[in-house]
């Protein structure tokens, strides 16, 4: 669980979204990052019972909550969240991991999936799906997949993607980009006492499905 002081800060620094005010108030930000290492640590320990995540260290899994603003319109300096990759090599590690984001009124999740895949990446997800399908739509269609993560989330192409017919029976999967499941989370949710064990109840979920798109965007011919 987080603590309530954690999403108010949140709410807090939405309103007050610069650098004096955040300086002003960096104990309160200290406090909310450190909650949120305290449930990662917590998960860290919990995945690690049924994957192997290496040496994997909390402050390898927590994101900066600075955000670039360099090329964006928006010059707000922070993000309104905070959030972490937990997996093997942590958040940096380029592999599909397990998200979890903190935003206050609701807008919290565990996510994981397909997301900005390199054109050589989609290019290997479509050849997979096109030569068969039948391993991914076992995993994002069993039962309790589908309760927890009902809707897939990502751009999805309007036309028919080049190279593939469009009576193709796997049309609809081959037409996306990207392949992300969500879980949401109320406020409520995550300041229970049992958040924690329905984030990992989530990552038992995710697991297969990661597996199966980590292999398949990740390994090359000379891994044979």
């Amino acid at each position: 669980m987080l603590q309530t002081k954690t999403l108010e800060f949140l709410k807090a620094l939405v309103q007050n979204n610069n650098r004096e005010w955040f300086q002003e108030n960096r104990k309160k930000y200290d406090e909310a990052k450190s909650d949120l290492e305290k449930l990662v640590g917590q998960l860290i320990k919990e995945v690690s019972k049924f994957q192997d995540l290496g040496n994997l260290q909390v402050k390898d899994c927590i994101f900066r909550i600075n955000r670039d603003v360099r090329f964006s319109k928006n010059k707000a300096p922070y993000k309104s969240n905070l959030s972490a990759g937990i997996g093997p090599g942590g958040r940096s590690s380029g592999k599909i991991d397990y998200y979890l984001h903190i935003q206050p009124n609701g807008q919290s999740f565990l996510g994981g999936g397909m997301w900005a895949p390199s054109p050589e990446q989609l290019a290997k997800y479509r050849q997979e799906v096109d030569y068969n399908a039948d391993e991914l739509k076992t995993i994002i269609h069993e039962q309790g997949f589908r309760e927890f993560f009902p809707v897939i989330h990502g751009e999805v192409l309007k036309t028919t993607p080049k190279g593939y017919a469009k009576d193709h029976p796997e049309i609809e999967l081959l037409k996306r980009k990207e392949l992300f499941f969500v879980h949401p989370f109320s406020d409520k949710d995550v300041t229970a006492k049992d958040f924690a064990n329905n984030i990992v109840k989530g990552i038992k979920l995710l697991k297969p499905y990661c597996d199966y798109m980590n292999y398949i965007l990740n390994h090359t011919e000379e891994q044979d």
